[in-house]
């Protein structure tokens, strides 16, 4: 891989992450349990999306090929997003939301940490734009968790199901494949065991606040970094793309 694409497929692969989980955090737009949550899911997930307009305009530099961010969002098909598996999973209750976004902050602030002091400018500078906001979503989710957890019998219940069921997609955040290997040797990037080992002490500590069982690690999921996705990611993309798919070109 040359320096221009390990670049291009690492900034594409961090905005894909943030768009996506953006895009779901705000399908509980209008369903959060009270008024301030409300305002503040909508915020969160501007804040992803905004994350991802960065980085997806840093790949088309990268890559320069005049792509723009709205070709990396709404123009590609589903096989050439590289995001999380853990992102694109859906959410039943406010409980399903709350784990998903607990677990992937906590990887995404130590990501973003470490990337704040990589070799390329550009993404070093988004990066610590960026940190500083996710820092703010994994103080939030993790009070949220800890609330949950630690209230009533059956919130108690049904986030530590939630917990249970996303914890297999928490694997492949720290399987470094060939792309991770070449940004961390020729860019000074993430190193994903020592993020892992950050990410479990955070982790671990949250969740014994909260009065929960740490699952145990077992079969993880994966694929979503090489474009093998879930069943449910077709659904998530044909409502992010509807509009831009059946208007070629609109423009406001």
């Amino acid at each position: 891989m040359t320096d221009r694409s390990i670049l291009t497929a690492y900034a594409t692969r961090l905005g894909d992450n943030a768009l996506v989980l953006g895009q779901r955090m705000i399908e509980f737009v209008a369903a959060s349990p009270e008024l301030e949550e409300e305002l503040a899911n909508a915020n969160f997930a501007l804040d992803y999306i905004g994350q991802a307009r960065m980085f997806y305009t840093c790949a088309g530099e990268s890559e320069g090929k005049g792509r723009s961010e709205d070709d990396f969002a709404f123009l590609r098909p589903e096989h050439e997003y590289r995001n999380l598996l853990l992102v694109e999973q859906p959410h039943s209750h406010f409980g399903d939301a709350i784990v998903r976004q607990f677990l992937f902050d906590a990887f995404y602030a130590h990501q973003l940490d470490a990337l704040a002091h990589c070799a390329d400018e550009g993404l070093a500078e988004i990066a610590a734009r960026a940190v500083k906001e996710v820092r703010y979503h994994l103080r939030h989710s993790s009070q949220w968790l800890v609330r949950l957890g630690d209230g009533t019998a059956e919130s108690h219940e049904r986030v530590q199901r939630s917990l249970d069921d996303l914890w297999r997609f928490t694997g492949e955040m720290f399987d470094e494949d060939e792309l991770d290997t070449a940004m961390r040797k020729d860019h000074n990037g993430p190193c994903l065991v020592f993020i892992e080992a950050e990410w479990r002490d955070t982790v671990s500590r949250v969740i014994d606040e909260a009065t929960l069982s740490l699952p145990e690690d077992g079969w993880m999921a994966s694929g979503g970094k090489q474009g093998r996705h879930s069943e449910h990611m077709g659904f998530l993309l044909a409502e992010l793309q509807y509009l831009q798919r059946t208007y070629p070109g609109a423009s406001w």
